[in-house]
């Protein structure tokens, strides 16, 4: 729960490092409360359009006056209303600031609006640039023909084309080039804050796949350390009461005693490394298993464990480490399930490139089974040494033979894509 809580809190922490805090205070205002925000902007754009189309009722009809000064607030007032969607649907208002400026031509005189401005802003900073440019674009060569059209044919004066035109150019690319900024910005930085993101999401993962790989290679080394030492331990205390010499039996339980220091040395080693706060933990093996000594141990408990090994014996340590540990596995399951063996033989046979160990048996008896956890860390252990592992029966299903075969130089860190093998009868 604690480093659950304080891997948590890292995090926050780390998140708000990397979270840019716009300047000024009302800016951070402003990105607090986002709707006062539009609701300011629009009712300021609302005062500011309406009062020049008060110039659209001079010198007309009274009748005409009134329905023009009734309808046309009336669309300025919806088209500036527009703005409260500028962030979720920015192409709302750019269609209402459009609609109005073709609206303003047929004003008596030249009229603008800043609608126009903040509609092509919100447009390039909450949809696109591209989007922004193409709206500007579209909008300017649709107002120039209108605006030529009703021109060639006397409706509107040129005075009021070229305005409309000159408004949409100025307010539409003063408009486009700041959304174009500060939205290109803000798209910058929200890819920098994601990726910042995904960089601490991949570091807890690599952290946690860390220390599921490292708990796997304590596993795998405990259950060896266990597993033989209980064995031969349980073989020798088997035949100390089995025997009616005083000295062979006292022989026997001193070499289980000795068994078992060893086996706690061993513990010690590790727990000693688990519980250090000083250093982290090695990926190192502690120290190799002479195979040696696992065949004397093992002849120690009485079995028929023979070792023969031929060429040089230069290994890397992690290599050196797999070796021990292949030949006490092997060793070990054929002293557990092969009682009744004439013999286990132990072969290493090193070359200039690579070692292979075989510990072959002739205790068949059974069924294959197919369970076990030390067979399964052999095979992940040889993976990570680069090479390959088989447990397998062989000459007819009446021996049962351990094969591996690694590299002289073992990789640091190999794939464990390994087969899983069966127990050894």
């Amino acid at each position: 729960m604690t480093s659950t809580r304080s891997r948590s809190t890292s995090v926050r922490e780390d998140e708000a490092l990397r979270l840019p805090r716009p300047p000024g205070v009302l800016r951070r205002f402003w990105a607090r409360h986002p709707v006062l925000a539009d609701v300011l902007i629009a009712l300021v754009c609302l005062l500011l359009s309406l009062v020049p189309v008060g110039v659209m009722t001079r010198d007309l009809p009274m009748p005409l006056a009134v329905g023009v000064a009734i309808l046309v607030p009336a669309s300025v007032t919806v088209a500036c209303a527009t703005l409260l969607w500028r962030r979720r649907r920015p192409l709302v208002p750019f269609v209402a600031s459009f609609a109005l400026e073709v609206g303003f031509l047929f004003a008596l005189q030249p009229i603008g609006s800043p609608l126009l401005f903040v509609a092509c802003y919100s447009l390039a900073v909450y949809r696109s640039s591209r989007a922004a440019w193409i709206g500007f674009g579209s909008g300017l060569a649709a107002l120039a023909a209108l605006g030529g059209s009703l021109t060639l044919t006397g409706v509107i004066t040129f005075q009021i084309a070229v305005n409309a035109v000159l408004t949409w150019l100025v307010l539409g690319l003063i408009g486009t080039l700041t959304g174009v900024n500060v939205g290109g910005r803000k798209r910058y930085l929200a890819a920098v804050i994601d990726r910042s993101r995904q960089l601490l999401v991949e570091r807890d993962q690599q952290a946690q796949l860390a220390a599921a790989d490292e708990r796997a290679r304590i596993a795998r080394e405990m259950h060896d350390i266990v597993s033989h030492s209980l064995t031969v331990i349980v073989a020798l205390s088997e035949g100390s009461a089995a025997t009616p010499d005083r000295e062979q039996a006292r022989a026997a339980a001193a070499s289980a005693a000795e068994t078992a220091r060893s086996a706690l040395t061993e513990m010690r080693a590790m727990l000693g490394v688990l519980r250090s706060d000083d250093s982290p933990l090695p990926l190192a093996p502690l120290a190799p298993t002479p195979p040696h000594e696992t065949v004397e141990q093992a002849q120690r408990a009485g079995f028929p464990v023979t070792l023969s090994v031929s060429g040089g014996e230069y290994l890397s340590p992690a290599a050196s480490h797999a070796v021990g540990r292949i030949v006490q596995e092997g060793v070990t399951n054929a002293m557990r399930h092969a009682p009744a063996a004439t013999s286990i033989a132990v072969r290493l046979s090193y070359t200039s490139d690579a070692v292979t160990i075989e510990v072959v048996n002739d205790g068949v008896r059974g069924a294959v089974g197919t369970a076990g956890f030390g067979l399964r860390g052999l095979a992940e252990r040889a993976a990570h040494a680069g090479g390959v592992l088989v447990s397998e029966p062989f000459d007819d299903g009446r021996r049962w033979r351990l094969r591996a075969e690694l590299p002289v130089s073992a990789p640091d860190m190999t794939s464990p894509a390994q087969e899983e093998p069966k127990d050894t009868p």
